[in-house]
């Protein structure tokens, strides 16, 4: 299925004397293919990426819209020696394959396997490995500053970015930079009209413009031209010998250029090409025939977001001064359900983390209350946004992160890692951590009912699974389980919940008396909190986000500033970028299943130091 086959009315393949993808040498035989070859090696790649994807999950629709893009890029450019940037990196599967690992598919995205965006550690053709959206002009100004410091003066530098990461604002402090600088720096915007969902805002009137002009327009110039580039395009990027021709003349240039590519997201899958959500941007493990996925046994289990939705549309119901904001990812976050019912309060902003917050900010100085919906991932491209446009002024405003802590398998870049230390720092602000559905429900409620600080909550990815009821409360503090006996105190940090309370049962075996207490809010810490610690004698905090700056941290602080004695140790994820695997093997890895968290307790009883671990992903850095 992956053999590079002639197409129809042409001889069949002599350059790479009919090897498979998998033993494809890299660029250069790219290059050395004939041109009569070039459209069997781009049905080869969808066929090849439809197979693996479908198999493994991962990003398709990107990939399949940019299959002629990448080989006319590898064909016009000499990678390495010419950098080849991927912003947000998820459209970076053909670029793989043609910089020879195909061969490492099968294991795409899981535990020691490809990753899933460019590595900097897999290969010398990925020059960077941030996720994060619209970055890629920034790291192409550098890259040609430092170009042209050393006197590599033939050297190209080319950035692929979306239309929809090009609606950041880091994007265009960058070509501000760029265009005034006459650098030879190509951008290749690659518009498809959508980011997850359809491209939105003036700039996507604009190259709306560009691709169908009428008489009206002025002709030759545009936004780019009036920045100092030059434009060429808009050019089909499906055509492989039209991108050749006209990225040729890009880098005969020499100069700041924009090459505007239209593209088909998702082509040449029909299940992609028609899925109106965001033409199967990222797959599970989906049929590779229909699209859609694998069916699951048993009734599924409502995930994180969607409880969230659900709860967010009920509130909206109830409150006129709801709105809601979220930077391109109306659905991921579970926006999409309130947008349904409510489009006049739901405001998507493109990829614009830190307009979103700022923009929320002016929500709320006009009398709304808005939830800010973002992955935890990107809450750190906003964190001066947070400090002094939305703390500083004590605005009502509820950020609510999804896919916090461990993440899974799209790795270091998305790991929700951060959030609780970021936010610890932040003035006033308060954060909740549920540990299930149930308690999502109720914080919401109650963090959107502050009315003079901002909020936050966070939760993972995946499924909320089963309630877990508390026993009693302790002022604000809810306890799960108690023994009686107030030997240990487990302080659960959100979902981690059910694996404490599986090392206590453990703990109570042999002897030793456990109360388990979710505090709900984490931040700030719970005078009520402080007093169960004080009457335990052993405190251990368990939390799936950094144990720098974390929960932990945060209520050793507390403890030693109300002159509490009680020892206190914190498990929690380590300073470090964790590879990708499964959310579950890699909390095993951090010493966060209940095995380890009873092992943990029984050493620190014991007086012995507690063992944390790293896991990597075996790539050089």
């Amino acid at each position: 299925m992956t053999e590079l086959s002639a197409a129809p009315g042409t001889a069949p393949a002599t350059s790479l004397e009919g090897a498979h993808l998998t033993t494809l040498g890299g660029p250069h035989a790219v290059r050395a293919l004939p041109a009569g070859q070039l459209a069997a090696l781009a049905q080869d790649i969808r066929t090849f990426l439809i197979e693996k994807v479908c198999a493994s999950g991962g990003h398709l629709g990107p990939n399949l819209g940019v299959v002629e893009l990448t080989i006319a890029l590898h064909r016009v450019f000499d990678s390495p020696r010419d950098a080849i940037l991927f912003d947000t990196g998820h459209q970076a599967y053909v670029h793989k394959i043609l910089t020879g690992r195909a061969a490492d598919f099968d294991r795409l995205r899981q535990a020691g396997g490809l990753s899933g965006y460019p590595s900097r550690g897999e290969s010398e053709h990925d020059w960077s490995e941030n996720s994060h959206a619209s970055t890629s002009l920034s790291y192409a100004d550098g890259l040609a500053k430092a170009n042209e410091l050393r006197g590599r003066r033939n050297r190209s530098v080319v950035a692929v970015i979306g239309d929809g990461a090009m609606t950041g604002g880091m994007a265009w402090e960058a070509l501000n930079n760029i265009g005034a600088s006459r650098r030879p720096v190509i951008v290749v915007l690659n518009d498809n009209g959508r980011s997850y969902a359809p491209t939105t805002g003036a700039l996507a009137n604009h190259l709306h413009t560009l691709k169908h002009p009428d008489t009206s327009d002025q002709a030759g110039t545009n936004l780019f031209t009036r920045l100092g580039f030059t434009y060429l395009g808009p050019v089909d990027g499906h055509d492989t010998g039209a991108l050749q021709d006209v990225l040729d003349q890009a880098r005969m240039l020499r100069r700041p250029v924009v090459v505007h590519v239209v593209t088909v997201k998702g082509r040449g899958f029909g299940p992609a090409e028609g899925d109106e959500a965001d033409c199967l941007h990222a797959v599970g493990t989906v049929d590779a025939v229909t699209g859609r996925p694998t069916p699951a046994t048993g009734p599924p289990s409502p995930s994180w977001t969607s409880v969230f939705g659900k709860a967010l549309l009920e509130l909206a119901d109830e409150r006129d001064d709801l709105v809601a904001v979220t930077a391109s990812m109306l659905r991921p976050t579970g926006l999409y359900p309130m947008a349904v019912r409510y489009p006049e309060r739901v405001f998507d902003v493109g990829i614009a983390e830190q307009h979103a917050v700022t923009s929320a900010a002016g929500l709320a100085m006009g009398g709304f209350h808005p939830v800010v919906a973002l992955y935890s991932t990107f809450l750190t491209r906003a964190a001066d946004q947070i400090l002094m446009d939305v703390a500083l002024h004590r605005l009502p405003i509820t950020f609510v992160l999804d896919r916090s802590g461990i993440t899974g398998p799209d790795g270091a870049s998305h790991h929700g890692m951060w959030d609780t230390a970021l936010l610890a720092t932040v003035p006033g602000l308060h954060l909740a951590a549920p540990r299930d559905g149930g308690q999502l429900r109720s914080l919401l409620r109650e963090a959107t009912a502050y009315s003079t600080a901002p909020t936050a909550i966070r939760f993972p990815k995946g499924t909320a699974g089963q309630n877990l009821e508390a026993v009693r409360r302790a002022g604000s503090v809810d306890v799960l389980s108690e023994s009686g006996i107030r030997d240990v105190l487990l302080v659960s940090h959100g979902p981690l919940a059910s694996q404490c309370l599986q090392a206590a049962t453990q703990l109570v075996e042999q002897g030793i008396g456990v109360s388990v207490v979710d505090p709900r809010w984490v931040i700030p810490v719970s005078p009520d909190l402080l007093d169960l610690a004080a009457r335990h004698r052993l405190v251990m905090t368990v939390e799936d986000s950094s144990r720098a700056g974390g929960l932990g941290s945060t209520l050793a602080q507390a403890l030693h500033d109300h002159a509490i004695t009680t020892p206190l140790h914190s498990l929690g994820l380590p300073r470090a970028f964790l590879p990708h695997g499964l959310r579950e093997q890699l909390l095993a890895q951090v010493g966060l299943s209940a095995g380890q968290i009873t092992y943990a307790v029984l050493r620190a009883r014991a007086g012995k130091p507690i063992e944390h671990t790293t896991p990597t992903d075996g790539s050089p850095r």
